[in-house]
């Protein structure tokens, strides 16, 4: 799933996407307000790490402008001001989340976690389908029973193929959902990626490529 942080504290700002991209997350980061809204602009995030406190434009107007026109994109918004006012302004903006600064890395994913099983069209906790067993707070997934021995970006599509309700996936959305900004549009990574997870998976087969469309999940 793809997040993006918005801190202009650079320091922070890559700590916390390393740390997220080590969980298995696509994510990009902005240094200030004016860059995330470009960013929203042309990439959607199912969550928002949102300083509150921001250069150029401030994070607050950043969460009003997500609110409108981002309505799927969930924000969990980040300051130093931690008084129960400023938690109650911060969720009165929209916000779906606060965690005043500093903070438990370990609660930060989370509390992620918890906003990524809150999309529009609401999933449950835990996805199943085709003897597939797949917890993304957890970060484990099954098969038969089986715990599957996955690399986060296996995981990573694994989630995005069986969140979509075997509904085909395109190879462009899933380079959008599990990658991020740094991936060559031309890369083999998604087709190399699913190989690798289809072998993982075993028989019988249940990623299956749909012309023109992508990949499915689900029985044949």
């Amino acid at each position: 799933m793809r997040v993006l942080v918005v801190e202009d504290f650079e320091i922070l700002a890559q700590t916390i996407g390393t740390g997220l991209r080590r969980e298995g997350l696509a994510v990009d980061v902005a240094a200030d307000g004016a860059e995330a809204l470009e960013r929203l602009a042309s990439t959607r995030y199912d969550v928002v790490v949102l300083d509150r406190d921001l250069p150029r434009i401030g994070g607050d107007t950043v969460c009003r402008h997500i609110v409108a026109e981002h309505p799927t994109s969930r924000v969990l918004m980040l300051t130093a001001s931690g008084t129960v006012r400023d938690r109650i302004d911060g969720l009165g903006l929209g916000a779906d989340d606060y965690l005043p600064k500093p903070f438990d890395f370990d609660e930060l994913v989370a509390r992620i976690r918890a906003l990524l099983r809150r999309p529009s069209a609401a999933l449950p906790p835990v996805l199943t389908a085709a003897g597939i067993t797949l917890d993304p707070a957890r970060h484990v997934a099954s098969r038969n029973g089986q715990r599957l021995d996955l690399s986060p970006k296996e995981f990573g599509v694994l989630e995005c193929l069986m969140a979509a309700g075997g509904r085909p996936v395109s190879a462009e959305e899933l380079l959008e959902r599990v990658w991020d900004e740094a991936a060559d549009p031309f890369t083999t990574a998604v087709k190399t990626t699913v190989k690798r997870l289809r072998s993982r998976l075993g028989d019988p087969p249940v990623i299956h490529t749909v012309r023109e469309a992508g990949y499915r999940l689900g029985a044949a």
